[in-house]
Parts: structure tokens; sequence; C-alpha cells
């Protein structure tokens, strides 16, 4: 169909999460900390590690194939893996997860925006599906986050977890009135580098080089955590304003707001912000806490029982870089019975 006749449709959504389950009590004896002190500050209570062996690729293939499963289809045009913990520095992840999907020899490539970097991924699938250069993209939110923290620095580890998430978007024709039952509105983004060492990995790119005299703490995942609470705030309020204001939706009337899954007073600040009750800002930190780019699709998967064809949705996002995003999402139809999030065999990985 001609690319002005189209509309970008999510039609297919999958997560995985690690099967070990670290609870605060587990952190409790690792830490200096309480359950009280984690989960009044960030409204955590458990999140899933992975185990040494599993990679984040590991995990994006099984939450892709959860995806393709509840869409129906066996093949793309397009893989796009948004991850700040790649398997490798070189080569990306995204090329072996597609090959793990036995997907052929589609383009495959990885998008680095730290937490806002399944909205970037997004972005570029429904660029590629109304321009016409691709009919089905297959998009991941995956982090191994755990493999970036000091494990004795109680104000990071207890925040993060480790898991994937996945969704289909398609072309379908531009011809219904209204909302279209999965449509995908604006992706709407943003970044400002003057603030980049917020949220920060000091070493191991080129402008750092790990080193036998890296100091520890330039190893690890470090966070202005009062800079980033201000500013998480703010942007996601406004960008998810302007993503609702652009579908033509007011914010207050949308049904549901899938935020990253960052801090709960962070959510329950941007849900004020917006106008919105406690009870329709999605909340799916309790239990898998911050898992980065993962966290807005493993959300959407994890909770699509709560919502109702036509729901109209907002995304969004903050993170590293600074960055941030957001767009809009008319919840589509859910015939397709929901499969199990099943691992496919994978191959030998010592190549990679």
């Amino acid at each position: 169909m001609p690319s002005s006749d189209r509309r970008a449709v999510l039609t297919g959504w999958g997560a995985h999460a690690p099967a070990h389950v670290v609870t605060n009590a587990d952190l409790e004896r690792l830490l200096d900390t309480t359950d009280e002190w984690i989960s009044t500050r960030t409204g955590v209570c458990e999140r899933r590690w992975a185990d040494p062996a599993t990679s984040t690729g590991d995990m994006a293939v099984r939450a892709g194939r959860a995806a393709l499963d509840r869409a129906g289809v066996d093949h793309v045009d397009r893989v796009v893996l948004a991850t700040t913990t790649p398997d490798h520095p070189c080569p990306g992840t995204a090329p072996w997860v597609a090959h793990q999907l036995g997907l052929g020899d589609v383009g495959a490539h990885d998008v680095a925006a730290v937490c806002s970097g399944f909205l970037y991924a997004l972005g570029t699938a429904r660029d590629a599906v109304l321009a016409g250069s691709a009919t089905r993209v297959l998009v991941i939110g995956a982090d191994r986050f755990t493999s970036l923290l000091d494990p004795q620095d109680r104000g990071t580890t207890v925040i993060f977890g480790d898991g994937a998430g996945a969704v289909v978007v398609e072309a379908r024709p531009d011809d219904t009135p209204g909302d279209t039952p999965g449509a995908l509105g604006d992706v709407v983004l943003g970044a400002d580098g003057s603030t980049y060492d917020h949220i920060i990995v000091r070493a191991g790119g080129t402008r750092a080089p790990l080193t036998s005299s890296t100091p520890p703490p330039d190893r690890y995942f470090t966070m202005a955590g009062r800079e980033v609470f201000t500013a998480a705030v703010h942007r996601l309020a406004d960008v998810a304003a302007q993503a609702a204001g652009r579908a033509g939706w007011d914010v207050q009337q949308c049904d549901w707001l899938v935020a990253h899954q960052a801090n709960r007073r962070i959510l329950a600040a941007v849900g004020r912000a917006l106008g919105l009750p406690p009870d329709r800002v999605v909340c799916d930190l309790d239990r898998y806490g911050n898992t980065s780019a993962a966290s807005i699709p493993m959300a959407l998967a994890h909770h699509a029982d709560r919502f109702t064809t036509g729901d109209r949705i907002v995304l969004a996002a903050f993170g590293g870089g600074t960055t941030w995003g957001a767009t809009t999402l008319t919840w589509p139809a859910t015939t397709r019975p929901a499969t199990a999030d099943r691992a496919p065999t994978l191959t030998a990985t010592t190549a990679r």
C-alpha cells in the first residue's frame, strides 16, 4: 500500500523476566538497608536478576518470540533492539537476536538511549512503517542492567532488575475514522546532552577506557538522584502532554499512563502533574524493579489483561543522555489468546 495510506499499528506484545526473584528481605542480608527503606523510597518490593550465563540477547530472544507468537507471525522486515547492556561492545546484539528467532537476513540494529531506548526504537519502527520501507517491525527493549551495578551500592542495587519486553508494529490501511485499534501516534523525542553525566557509567568507552588503574566507582553505574528525580518528573509530564496533544487527546481523559518504571514516587508525581488518578498510572516496578529499556514493553505485556480494545494509552520515558520520549497507543483488539513465555532453543554463543 502507498506509504501515505498507512498507519503503524501494534499487533503483538510479549515479555521475559528471569526466574531468579530477589526480594527486599534478600537484600537486607547483603546490604546495609531495610525493606522499609527500599519500598518507601523506590516502591520496589522484588526484582528479577539474570544468572551469569544469561545475556541481554538471550532475554531479548524470549521476549521477541512471545511478541511474534501473540501477533501470529513468523517474519518481520526489521528488528530494532533498545539496550544499554549489549552482549558485546561489537557487534550489535540485534542481528544475533534476529538469527536466533529464525528471521533470516532482515535488517537488525541496536538503539542506545538507556531508559528511553524503547521509545526511541519504537519511533524508528513507526517511521519505517509510515515511510514504506518496512511492513512489519519487531521492537525489543532488553537490559541486564545488574551487570552495570556496584553490588555494594544500596542506592542503585536495590532499584534495578533484568528483563526484556517486545512489541510487533505493522502497517495497516489508514481508512478507519477516529482511533484505529493498535494505532501508534507521533513519537515525541528529546535530549539534553548538558546533563549527560547525571546518569552514567564513566569508564569503558573511548573517552575513559577501562584500565588496571580505573577507580572502582568509575566502573559502575552512578546517578545524581535528586537532579534526575526533578528532571524526570518535569520531562515525563511535558512530553506525555505533547504526545497526547498531537493525537488530539485531552491527556486527563486518557485511560492509562504507562511510563518508564523508575520509581513509584516519580510515577505518582507525573500522574498528579497530568491530572490522572493513581489507578490509571500503571505500576510494574514493585515486582520487577527498574528494567531500563525493557520497562515499558514489560509493563504493557504484564498488564495487558487490564486494557480494553480502544483504550487510550500514553507511553512515556526518561533516561540517560539525558533523553526522553512519549507516544500514544490505542489498545488493539485482543482476540488472539496469549501464549506462554517459552524459551526457544539457543545455538552456541561461544563465538559471539
